[in-house]
């Protein structure tokens, strides 16, 4: 199919849909939600083919190169988990039936003849690489500074750094060495922003933010709160029991995000305008088997615990708890021993 078929059907379907919310504004009547879909996927199309038109005029190059030859980018801007499979999903599939719409872009590396680096595009990449599939890339020389540049502009055009990711990108190239004009730059925003972002980035340990993940729906004023939290006393010892429990791990990123808030000191400020002393808020943890026969729920406080034990197998549990509380009590002894 031609570019310009390509454009003609893209209004047909379109227009289609005008047409129907049309007639839903002069009649009872709900769009349907097939044709919403393929509009969505319609438009979605669109925009990738008018970018690639903008490469193409450009002048710039496009190569098909195989996805094993294209190193990664020096400074990551995403957590590892936005490549796996289920994450890359709808780009695979995607490109399993279109194709590669839009090419990524590389550079070549100084030094190093017939080697290039990505700049954007390293979903399109992985998902090339699980498909068998050439990678298709425009050709530019940046140096170091533009490369981040690029890199970052193309994901905030798109929205999809979550903040802490971007948190994360902004102190990665302050360790690497950009100057806080190219940190800007890459990202966006002002200096006092990014100089916000490298601090909450930096104020909590890299393992502990892989562990929580990219928690897409939590925005600025939460994770400036969980940093602040974070940094009061006892705060470590609290995470790292939480983040310890298997239910801990199978929660979505936003809950995992939640569940250590909710878990961390609260500060609170007195009416003369001093601190008060940390207090911890009810910390709520919860068990339950493969089976799911039985549900165990914790609620505690700094001087007092709640536990309950529902579903099929709660009552007859909680009597198996109640007559070995000895041997549960000395294991517990023992355990705070070492």
């Amino acid at each position: 199919m031609s570019r310009k078929d390509s454009k003609g059907m893209f209004a047909a379907v379109l227009g289609k849909l005008d047409e129907e919310k049309a007639m839903e504004a002069s009649a009872p009547r709900s769009t349907s939600p097939h044709l919403m879909k393929v509009a969505a996927g319609v438009r979605h199309m669109q925009e990738r083919s008018e970018l690639a038109d903008r490469l193409l005029k450009s002048g710039e190059q496009i190569v098909e190169f195989d996805p094993d030859s294209i190193l990664p980018s020096s400074i990551p801007d995403r957590f590892d988990q936005s490549y796996d499979l289920t994450a890359i999903a709808e780009i695979i599939e995607s490109m399993r039936e279109r194709g590669q719409i839009v090419p990524g872009l590389v550079r070549p590396l100084t030094g190093q003849d017939g080697k290039f680096q990505i700049v954007y595009g390293r979903r399109r990449l992985a998902a090339a690489k699980q498909l068998g599939l050439k990678f298709k890339a425009a050709i530019r020389e940046l140096s170091d500074e533009e490369a981040v540049i690029f890199q970052g502009e193309e994901n905030t055009a798109r929205e999809d750094l979550s903040f802490i990711e971007k948190c994360l990108f902004a102190l990665a190239q302050e360790q690497a060495g950009y100057k806080r004009e190219t940190i800007c730059a890459s990202l966006s925003t002002g200096k006092s922003h990014v100089s916000e972002m490298i601090k909450i980035g930096s104020s909590m340990p890299a393992q502990l933010l892989l562990s929580i993940g990219k928690a897409p729906g939590i925005g600025r004023g939460r994770w400036e709160e969980f940093s602040k939290r974070y940094l009061l006393g006892g705060a470590t010892q609290e995470v790292e029991s939480i983040t310890a429990f298997a239910n801990f791990a199978a929660a979505s990123s936003d809950d995992r995000f939640t569940m250590l808030l909710t878990a961390l000191p609260l500060e609170e400020i007195e009416h003369s305008g001093q601190p008060k002393m940390a207090q911890k808020s009810p910390v709520s943890r919860s068990w339950m088997p493969a089976d799911k026969s039985v549900n165990v729920s914790m609620k505690k406080t700094l001087k007092r615990a709640t536990i309950s034990l529902e579903a099929v197998d709660g009552p007859r549990f909680a009597e198996f708890i109640t007559d070995n509380l000895e041997n549960l009590y000395e294991a517990f002894r023992r355990s705070e021993e070492k």
